[in-house]
């Protein structure tokens, strides 16, 4: 009887990680003397980050202190996609940063295709934000690995 092989493509960041990074950089921010007077915040959101403070300027150095932060912590930069910033009440500026994960429609569907063009023994399914690539065949499964890196 044969078996069979899988691994699954996912794309996850650690909650704690990331809120620890937060809090870092919320206490950085606190501390430093170029943001004195600049009142900056961190909001974390369901799905995002909101980021306040009195200038946009100043609202793009500390999105540049949360990644650096998110860094040390072991999260990628890709995790964040930031959006444009933008002025809100009393001249403050605002970023909404969008938190990347799950793997959307679009990319899974590129992603099958890459994964079937290497190997036609190989099996993808989508289960919802992530991929399941099955087949009999470790030797196959790990030529996908490597072109999916």
């Amino acid at each position: 009887m044969a078996t069979e092989y899988s691994f699954d493509v996912v794309s996850q960041y650690d909650a704690q990680e990331l809120t620890n990074a937060l809090d870092q950089a919320r206490r950085e921010v606190a501390t430093r003397f170029d943001f004195k007077g600049t009142d900056p915040t961190l909001e974390r959101r369901e799905t995002s980050i909101v980021i306040e403070a009195s200038t946009e300027d100043r609202a793009r150095a500390v999105l540049q202190v949360l990644i650096e932060k998110a860094a040390r912590r072991g999260l990628p930069a890709k995790l964040f996609k930031a959006g444009e910033p933008r002025t809100v009440g009393r001249g403050r500026g605002q970023i909404e940063v969008a938190l990347n994960a799950g793997i959307s429609d679009d990319l899974a569907r590129s992603l099958v295709k890459k994964a079937r063009g290497v190997s036609p023994r190989v099996q993808v399914r989508v289960q919802g934000d992530q991929l399941r690539v099955t087949s009999r065949e470790k030797d196959a499964l790990q030529a996908v690995i490597r072109v999916l890196r």
